[in-house]
């Protein structure tokens, strides 16, 4: 496999599987939530948590795809715990009612995998947020940003009554990309979140990747300052065939697949895309460690941008702002 066998200091590389990483890991007794996990590198990640023994909640917005994924799962493993709840990433009032329903169940939450990813042309969402924004960061920063920001903070009370009750660290999962480099110079746009004459698809992409790492650095700082029992990292998880290019994007969509003819000797498996998100999630390898960046199971290092702490706190009262929380 050559560069992609290049073992790390954890033991593993870009070569190494979900499943390979998480080799002799139990996870009973824990409960994870997966968002996105229909498909890709969520539907990987949540396959290979459940059979590890982790209870793992399927957050999607396709309630029938993701039934037929949980089914095929325990087809496999027939003693997985697999449930599927609604959750559209692009729609606040989705989040703040997952959030509501999940809590009203009264089960624990030991992982949080904030897995669910678009690359869309410019689009506002429900709430008036530009997309990538909403989806990536929110719901995760530009539709994403401000969507996982929000489920976050609606779930973190939960995550910290169960590390207390179960004296077990909680672990929070902000999927992210090299591509976060990629942004527009002032790195997130705060006053032009929604501005299209200027609007860059890819820049707009990066910037919500950027308010990944940005949004994990500054939980592990408010959380440190509480002494909660819970990590939150960041991670890169390769160059992977997967369906985030949405149809939306026209002829570009088909040029991507032809390209990817070219380049797939060069990309990761999903079973290989997933295996970081697996690592960070379950690994006793990162047990303690937090607000880092990781790319094939080790950690990395990125931009300068996604290490600036005052950027990351100014995002975050930004993101309080468009979420409405206190």
């Amino acid at each position: 496999m050559g560069l992609l066998s290049r073992k790390g200091p954890s033991g593993f590389s870009a070569s190494s599987t979900a499943e390979e990483v998480t080799k002799g890991i139990h996870g009973t007794g824990l409960t994870a939530i997966v968002t996105g996990a229909t498909s890709g590198l969520g539907l990987e990640t949540s396959r290979v948590l459940a059979l590890r023994g982790v209870h793992v909640v399927m957050a999607v917005r396709n309630t029938s795809a993701g039934k037929n994924v949980k089914e095929a799962i325990l087809t496999e493993i027939a003693n997985a715990r697999v449930d599927v709840m609604e959750l559209d990433l692009s729609s606040l009032a989705s989040v703040r009612k997952f959030g509501e329903d999940y809590i009203s169940l009264g089960l624990p939450l030991n992982i949080l995998i904030n897995n669910a990813g678009v690359v869309t042309p410019f689009k506002l969402s429900r709430d008036n947020i530009e997309l990538h924004f909403a989806t990536n960061h929110l719901v995760k920063p530009c539709i994403q940003c401000a969507g996982h920001f929000l489920l976050t903070n609606l779930l973190l009370e939960t995550m910290k009554h169960t590390s207390r009750a179960s004296n077990r660290e909680g672990r929070i999962v902000n999927l992210s990309s090299t591509l976060h480099q990629y942004v527009y110079r002032e790195g997130i746009r705060f006053d032009k979140i929604n501005e299209e004459s200027s609007y860059y698809k890819y820049f707009a992409y990066g910037q919500s990747k950027l308010a990944n790492i940005l949004h994990a650095n500054e939980l592990t700082r408010r959380l440190k300052e509480e002494g909660a029992e819970i990590t939150a990292n960041s991670l890169h998880p390769g160059y992977i065939q997967t369906n985030i290019v949405r149809i939306e994007y026209g002829i570009l969509y088909y040029i991507a697949k032809v390209l990817s003819v070219f380049i797939i000797p060069f990309m990761k498996s999903i079973q290989q895309g997933a295996a970081t998100t697996c690592f960070v999630a379950l690994h006793p390898q990162v047990k303690g460690v937090s607000g880092e960046y990781f790319a094939d199971c080790n950690i990395a290092k990125p931009s300068d941008q996604a290490k600036d702490a005052d950027l990351a706190a100014k995002l975050w009262d930004f993101s309080l702002s468009l979420t409405s929380l206190k």
